[in-house]
């Protein structure tokens, strides 16, 4: 018998994201978008609303990732992350960070909702609990590519 270890690197992170933030807005109560999630822009570099009315889940989902990958991850290095060019008309474009209250908002969701904890001096870090869902939504995902492509099969 052979056991599958899929983990967050096998798989696309588009595809990954997409079902991680299809999971988060199905089954975890803690993860919503608060009243001024709608209305507010993802940062100074952005010149309108996000248009996809599920991009909060969609953020928690890329966060989740990004916390997988990339180990302790504090706020500024997400605002970095999530960050772009600002449109400053006549003068040079620059990069400006995103806004941090979306990026705090959704960190501390996912920590009430056990997903993510707090490391003291260092951002935060995934828990068991965050890191086995990840790992299970790759496997999920990773099965959907195999039916799509089945030469893919000889790597499970």
């Amino acid at each position: 018998m052979r056991v599958e270890v899929v983990t967050v690197y096998d798989v696309p992170p588009n595809r990954l994201i997409k079902a991680l933030a299809a999971y988060l807005k199905e089954r975890v109560e803690e993860v919503r978008p608060p009243e001024w999630a709608f209305y507010a822009k993802t940062g100074p570099h952005a010149e309108r609303i996000p248009d996809d009315p599920d991009w909060w889940y969609v953020r928690a989902a890329s966060i989740m990732r990004k916390l997988y990958i990339y180990g302790p991850v504090g706020i500024e290095r997400l605002r970095t992350a999530y960050g772009g060019r600002a449109d400053l008309g006549l003068k040079r474009k620059h990069f400006k960070k995103a806004g941090g209250s979306s990026i705090r908002k959704i960190l501390q969701q996912l920590e009430a909702a056990g997903l993510v904890e707090k490391v003291e001096r260092r951002g935060r870090i995934l828990t068991p609990l965050g890191r086995s869902l990840m790992d299970r939504i790759a496997t999920r995902v990773f099965r959907e590519l195999v039916k799509e492509r089945p030469e893919l099969k000889k790597y499970l």
